[in-house]
């Protein structure tokens, strides 16, 4: 009869043994899944958090103009089909235009200077962020040209140089040397610069075709012009 005990006691300890792992068991297996789906969720929270953010830093860099962007990011558009111009019949032209004062021989002597740099460029091919003759972008060449020619300086960049001199906004009262700006590129603005040199023509470094002489004629530059400055002694 002892035994009989003994053995039920036995069976009872080991029931209530096994209740007490199954438990754990399920508890331990419920705690570590609500941690998963918690873990997930915050996962999903997380990446939509980020996402949002992505969004929000490309809305953002769309309507940033910053000069610091590389213009392999936000290249220029310009154009290919144009025509070349003859620099000698130019030089004619304006020639011609002078009245023989002491005034305008001056003013003819500074043309000269200045035609004589830019020719001095022509055909240098361009290269963003180069500033010699070995490779040039639009605002070092007009840079280079000022500096060499009238002693004047400019900023580096077309959109610093775009904040300098005399606000020109008729086309019609555009004279031989001031600055001509393009609205070329989709996040920097103006995202070119040349100079202009009478006849409605224009000297720049062009990315299509190097250092060039382009006509503010042409459909491509009528259409993109933002406007232009004149840079004078102080």
């Amino acid at each position: 009869m002892i035994e009989i005990k003994k053995f039920f006691v036995h069976l009872i300890v080991v029931i209530a043994a096994l209740t007490l792992i199954g438990c754990s068991g399920s508890s331990s297996s419920l705690r570590y899944n609500n941690n998963n789906n918690q873990t997930e969720k915050s996962e999903e929270n997380t990446d939509t958090r980020y996402a949002s953010q992505n969004n929000q830093s490309i809305d953002d860099t769309s309507i940033v103009f910053d000069d610091e962007i590389p213009e392999y990011q936000d290249p220029s558009d310009l154009p290919e089909d144009e025509s070349k111009i003859d620099l000698t019949a130019l030089m004619k032209n304006l020639d011609q235009k002078s009245s023989g004062s002491d005034a305008d021989a001056l003013i003819s002597t500074k043309r000269e200077v200045m035609l004589m740099e830019i020719i001095k460029y022509m055909d240098t091919p361009y290269k963003y962020g180069g500033n010699s003759l070995n490779g040039i972008d639009c605002s070092a060449f007009t840079q280079n040209v000022y500096q060499s020619a009238w002693m004047l300086t400019l900023n580096r960049s077309a959109r610093d140089q775009y904040q300098q001199g005399i606000v020109i906004e008729d086309r019609n009262e555009l004279e031989f040397g001031d600055l001509v700006f393009f609205n070329t590129r989709k996040r920097v603005k103006p995202g070119h610069v040349g100079i202009y040199i009478g006849d409605n023509l224009f000297a720049h470094a062009s990315s299509k075709n190097g250092v060039t002489i382009s006509s503010l004629d042409h459909d491509y530059y009528n259409k993109r012009y933002m406007g232009a400055r004149r840079i004078e002694e102080e």
